[in-house]
């Protein structure tokens, strides 16, 4: 499997499909994989899930996405300064599923290793833990929550080798 390509619009080619689920690196506005976003906007990719710590902003990083109609689903731990975002939302064009920060890391990881889900107590007691399974163990409840198992990840880094590592 090649691991570096020339381009961005290369490294997509033959990767994107409509109805996909992609998990984007960044937090806040750093790291954000600005090259790639542009990518899939150029690509036309629809009805996309994306599961990442944040919603971009206005013109800018998953933004973009959200400008051209291209994100069905936010799953994100913070969705703030993105007006386009919040009238999306609103008018139910939009679906969100919020996540606690650390929730979301650990879904992602679980995803990628393969782990189908797992119990956190991070939640327990709000509308995070609205329609989820409620296990106790000694006398403390813990709710269970689903690895992301994404069919694409896309990441900010300055280089790369041919084995995949990457210096961020």
């Amino acid at each position: 499997m090649k691991k570096v390509y020339g381009s961005a619009d290369e490294a997509l080619d033959g990767v994107l499909f409509d109805g996909m689920l992609i998990a984007a690196g960044g937090f806040g506005l750093c790291g954000i994989p600005e090259l790639l976003i542009d990518g899939i906007v150029k690509a036309g990719t629809k009805d996309l899930t994306v599961a990442s710590n944040n919603a971009g902003v206005d013109g800018f990083g998953l933004g973009k996405l959200l400008e051209t109609r291209q994100i069905r689903k936010m799953m994100s731990s913070y969705v703030g300064e993105n007006a386009e975002f919040m009238r999306q939302y609103l008018s139910g064009e939009l679906e969100l599923e919020f996540n606690p920060q650390g929730t979301l890391a650990e879904r992602m990881r679980a995803g990628g290793a393969g782990i189908p889900g797992f119990y956190t107590k991070t939640g327990v007691g709000t509308v995070i833990a609205e329609g989820k399974e409620v296990k106790s163990w000694n006398g403390q409840d813990y709710i269970l929550e689903e690895g992301i198992f994404a069919d694409l990840a896309i990441v900010k880094a300055w280089k790369a080798d041919d084995t995949g590592n990457l210096v961020f």
